[in-house]
């Protein structure tokens, strides 16, 4: 009978599209010579339910905390005998590794975003409990037999750190999902797009979280449209903050964006597609999905001058030095003037053909089989 895997993922209800996105894809294309199965047990609401309290988004992570260290954990302890080998999709449920037999058990690392406040703790200051919880998640990755990385850069990153044993990393570039193509499957309705029809506009895909830079996006999107009037900003997923509404206020760009979440692949598909130039002003990521998912359909591309973001884009995309407002404004008006200045159409598509979710999961297969097997990763 074939091994048994255990896939264990992140609960969908902490809203994190790309993890969700990489334990659906895995699932999917696992070979038949492993039994994979997804292990993710029911999200406890706990503070989350109380009235008033549970409308705070600290009673939400309050209960994250809870599902994460306590419940995920006892709900992996008690799978431990259905299963002969262990996958961690997400670097930041490594705390899992902890309550399974860690020499069955592989992790993938995606950035080290998790751990910074431990090795860089003045660009990541964080209170005493939060550290704890940090090391607790480390030390069970440190743990694993296995750790897959998507970059060389994460690779090189986590060598450098002395986090985990060369001999225990695996590349396993992500791909590129099958709704990512250059022309759609089916003619396409998409509704929200409708406000920009007819306008320049920009994509943004990804979450606000600082590293994201969206303080950068908002200051492009403001400098181009002083020479552009009608360019529009379509921004695709993540949160607001207070200072990003204060920026979007200070600017006028209220009626200049569109704001949505919860996005189907297929429209967001579309939307690569359809958008005149996408940016990723991220001043730190560990691969950058967006960008070959973005170049898979065609769309013109440009990126922070990152080595993740330029291992992602390679020569089909452009960048731009990190948080130079100048330098990303002046690229994005010489694109939407001269769209035939981005690299060609056909070597963008050609590009992100590299990247496959198969290729992914085979080599995923191959590290737990090789596992099995007693030979050396």
């Amino acid at each position: 009978m074939p091994p048994r895997l255990a896939v264990l993922t992140d609960y969908p209800d902490e809203g994190w599209p790309s993890m969700d996105l990489c334990g659906d894809m895995l699932l999917a294309h696992l070979p038949p010579n492993l039994v994979a199965e997804r292990v993710c047990p029911p999200f406890r609401r706990r503070f989350s339910r109380l009235p008033v309290l549970g409308r705070r988004s600290a009673a939400f992570n309050a209960d994250r905390l809870l599902n994460r260290f306590i419940h995920f954990p006892r709900f992996a302890c008690r799978a431990v005998r259905q299963f002969d080998l262990f996958h961690v999709v997400d670097h930041s449920y490594a705390q899992l590794v902890h309550a399974l037999p860690a020499k069955r058990t592989g992790v993938y690392c995606h950035d080290l975003d998790a751990f910074r406040c431990l090795f860089d703790p003045s660009a990541d200051p964080r209170p005493s409990w939060f550290r704890a919880l940090a090391r607790r998640i480390l030390t069970g990755l440190q743990s694993a037999a296995v750790v897959f990385h998507s970059t060389a850069a994460v690779r090189d990153d986590l060598l450098r750190l002395g986090l985990v044993d060369a001999a225990k990393l695996v590349h396993a570039p992500y791909g590129v999902a099958a709704e990512f193509t250059p022309e759609p499957s089916d003619p396409l309705t998409v509704p929200w797009l409708d406000a920009v029809r007819g306008h320049s506009w920009l994509l943004h895909v990804g979450s606000c979280i600082p590293r994201k830079r969206i303080d950068v996006l908002l200051e492009v999107v403001a400098a181009v449209r002083r020479r552009v009037p009608k360019l529009r900003l379509v921004k695709v997923g993540g949160d607001w903050t207070n200072e990003h509404r204060e920026r979007i206020a200070r600017h006028g760009l209220e009626q200049a964006i569109v704001h949505v979440q919860g996005v189907p692949r297929a429209e967001l598909a579309e939307a690569y597609r359809r958008a005149s130039v996408v940016l990723i002003p991220s001043e730190a990521e560990g691969f950058g999905l967006p960008v070959i998912e973005a170049l898979a359909c065609g769309a013109v591309v440009v990126a922070s001058d990152i080595p993740p973001l330029r291992e992602a884009g390679g020569s089909a995309a452009l960048f731009a030095p990190v948080g130079d407002i100048g330098a990303w404004a002046n690229v994005v008006e010489q694109l939407l003037a001269n769209p035939a200045a981005a690299p060609p159409r056909a070597d963008r598509i050609a590009w992100a053909s590299r990247f496959t979710w198969q290729a992914h999961a085979d080599i995923i297969a191959g590290t737990y089989l090789n596992l099995v097997r007693g030979s050396s990763l």
